[in-house]
């Protein structure tokens, strides 16, 4: 049911709507609620845009190299560093022959149980190293 209240706001909306349109020169109204009518909440759009940006990606490989800082015996941790994640491989830049060496003979296998164990065997289920970086 339409109160007095009611119909002063629609009044003075439609005099708003008026006095618009003649200081612009034309009337916008329809063009108005049809943007109004594709308008979106920003609660639905944030976890798709987030999504599309790949933040939880992100998010990990940045928490991959703050662990593997705390948890990789520091000597290691002084010649290789992780240089990113892609589909669960863990991609680590070592700096030289000999450290690489040391590392796939005798700490591969520890290195990725301490990532595995801090981070999730889903996040890193493999390791590579290769020299460079």
């Amino acid at each position: 049911m339409e109160t007095p209240l009611n119909r002063g706001e629609k009044n003075a909306m439609e005099a708003r709507a008026r006095a618009l349109a003649a200081w612009r020169g034309v009337d916008c109204r329809e063009t108005e609620g049809a943007w109004k009518i594709m308008a979106k909440a920003t609660s639905d759009l944030v976890p798709k845009v987030l999504s599309s940006l790949n933040v939880e990606q992100r998010v990990a490989e940045s928490q991959i190299v703050k662990v593997w800082n705390q948890v990789i015996d520091p000597t290691i941790a002084a010649h290789a560093q992780p240089a990113g994640l892609t589909r669960g491989t863990l991609f680590v830049n070592v700096d030289s022959n000999v450290w690489l060496s040391e590392i796939l003979r005798y700490r591969r296998t520890e290195i990725l149980e301490r990532i595995r164990h801090v981070v999730g065997a889903t996040m890193v289920q493999k390791i590579s190293f290769r020299v460079g970086g």
